[in-house]
C-alpha cells in the first residue's frame, strides 16, 4: 500500500532520519511511505499543490495527531485529512494520549476550558469532525501501521 504520512513531523529538527526510519518501518511492512518532503517544491503553492498529490496517490493516510503548538492536531494535517476522506481514502489517526478532550484540558464541571470556552462533551479524545471518520489508535505510527489489515470501525463510542 502507498501511505501518505500526514502530520508536523516534517517540522522535527531531525526531519531526513526520521523519514528515513518510517520509510524504513513501512517497506518492511510491505508499504510504501509518501511523505510530505518527497518533492523538490520550496514555495508554499507549490508544497501544498504537491502535498494533495501525493495524498490522491496514497492508498490510506496515517495521520500524527498529537498536539501542536498548543492543544489541539497541527492544522495542515487536518486539512490533509479532510482532503483524503473527501477523496474516501481511509485515515488511522494515533496519538499518545487518547483520553477524552474534556479530560485532557482539565475542563470544568461546567464543561469549560481555562479561557472559559466551551469543550464539547461526546467522550472523545479529538474534535467530533475528526474524531469520528477517523480511526484513532494510541500510540505512534506502529500502532497506525497495525490495524490497516483490520476492518473498519469508528472510533466514537456506541
Amino acid at each position: 500500500m502507498k501511505l501518505y504520512l500526514a502530520g508536523p513531523d516534517v517540522f522535527r529538527p531531525d526531519v531526513r532520519q526520521w523519514a528515513e526510519g518510517v520509510r524504513a518501518l513501512c517497506r518492511r511492512q510491505g508499504h510504501q511511505a509518501l511523505i510530505p518532503l518527497d518533492g523538490m517544491e520550496t514555495t508554499a503553492a507549490g508544497i501544498y499543490n504537491n502535498n494533495l498529490k501525493l495524498i490522491g496517490e496514497a492508498d490510506a493516510v496515517l495521520a500524527n495527531l498529537n498536539p501542536f503548538r498548543g492543544s489541539e492536531p497541527d492544522s495542515g494535517t487536518c486539512v490533509e485529512i479532510g482532503y483524503a476522506l473527501a477523496l474516501g481514502k481511509p485515515v488511522i489517526g494515533y496519538a499518545d494520549d487518547l483520553r477524552p478532550m474534556r479530560e485532557r484540558l482539565g475542563a470544568s464541571a461546567q464543561s469549560r476550558d481555562a479561557a472559559g470556552w466551551r469543550v464539547e462533551n461526546f467522550g472523545l479524545a479529538l474534535n467530533l469532525m475528526l474524531a469520528v471518520p477517523v480511526r484513532l489508535e494510541q500510540g505512534g505510527i506502529e500502532a497506525a501501521l497495525r490495524v490497516l489489515g483490520e476492518p473498519s470501525r469508528q472510533s466514537a463510542p456506541a
